[in-house]
């Protein structure tokens, strides 16, 4: 049986709390761990390698957009109706502090959830409890994938 088949069949958040990171092609190449979820809010967690940085060393930003992306993406996924799905419409990532090692979380929370458009933000936070960047972003909201 394909690995896609326990997904559609048990769902998206019940496959991320039986199986964690490997529920999520995307944790598994980033070392995302899924530290909590649920209620529209989400905390994930993940080491910065090297093979992160960029040419200056420190951690590429797309990386920090991304993760909240997923914090914020999953923290919505919590409170979708059956047969809904959603896609980010838009993002807007402000940058405070670099990272160059350790861990970082990501944080997630459902802001408002409409029933075509959701509004969510999220927040990369370094090990010593630092704000590294926050993260605002809309999503479609859509029926029955067809």
């Amino acid at each position: 049986m394909p690995e896609t088949v326990p997904v559609l069949i048990m769902g998206y958040l019940q496959e991320i709390a039986a199986k964690g990171r490997m529920a999520n092609p995307f944790f598994v190449l980033m070392g995302i761990d899924v530290i909590s979820f649920g209620g529209g809010e989400t905390v994930l967690s993940m080491t910065v390698r090297p093979e992160m940085h960029n040419g200056a060393g420190w951690l590429q930003g797309g990386i920090y957009t991304a993760l909240a992306d997923e914090a914020m993406a999953l923290a919505l996924t919590t409170l979708l109706d059956e047969g809904e799905h959603i896609a980010t419409i838009s993002e807007t990532t402000q940058y405070f502090k670099g990272v160059r090692d350790g861990t970082v979380r990501a944080t997630g929370r459902v802001v408002r959830k409409g029933h075509a458009v959701a509004f969510a933000e999220g927040a990369i936070i370094g090990a010593d409890g630092t704000v590294l960047a926050r993260t605002t972003a809309s999503f479609a909201v859509m029926g029955q994938k067809s």
